[in-house]
């Protein structure tokens, strides 16, 4: 088998139809329309059109000018300003796909993490009311010691430092040379 083959087979195992399925649904239910029938979900997001709607949608005028006709530079223009447009919303850096995972379908996997990342962003929005997609983020929990407290823990042997109860390294023999003896 040859490499490529290979790498296209590991990219192809990440992807996850429910994981599809759950983003397609998310995306139907904030634009209130469904994707069309019998279309695959790779294809109705190709040219970043719906993207384009959907981070509208969330944010409106996030996207000022989507192209809906041109050749594929138009397209992949849309892709390029979905993304710029949902890092602006929130989306770290290293949650957003490359264009050409999406414009090329080499790595749809990774396009469906986006639109995870962009429905967990969600929550961060009081103004978006509509529906989330995956979990909520986890928020901080900002804990006060006073100084005696941090005093008392600097007394205790945490349980990761352990206990060797007196063994060394004696007689380990680290660094010796190995002998090779070639037989007689």
């Amino acid at each position: 088998m040859s490499l490529e083959r290979q790498v296209k087979a590991k990219i192809a195992s990440k992807r996850n139809p429910q994981q599809d399925n759950e983003a397609q649904e998310w995306i139907e239910k904030v634009l209130g329309a469904k994707f069309p029938a019998g279309e695959l979900y790779e294809d109705v997001l190709k040219d970043g059109t719906v993207l384009c709607q959907l981070i509208n949608k969330l944010a409106p005028g996030s996207v000022s000018k989507i192209n809906t006709t041109g050749g594929q530079f138009k397209m992949m223009e849309n892709i390029n300003n979905f993304q710029a447009a949902i890092k602006k919303y929130g989306v770290a850096d290293v949650d957003v796909f490359q264009t050409v995972d999406l414009w090329e379908a080499k790595d749809i996997a990774t396009v469906t993490n986006t639109i995870f990342a962009l429905g967990r962003t969600t929550y961060r929005h009081p103004e978006w009311s509509g529906p989330y997609l995956g979990p909520k983020p986890a928020e901080e929990n900002k804990r006060d010691f006073t100084e005696e407290q941090l005093r008392a823990g600097e007394s205790i042997v945490g349980l990761q430092a352990g206990s060797n109860k007196g063994a060394t390294q004696a007689g380990q023999n680290i660094g010796a040379g190995r002998k090779i003896i070639i037989g007689k």
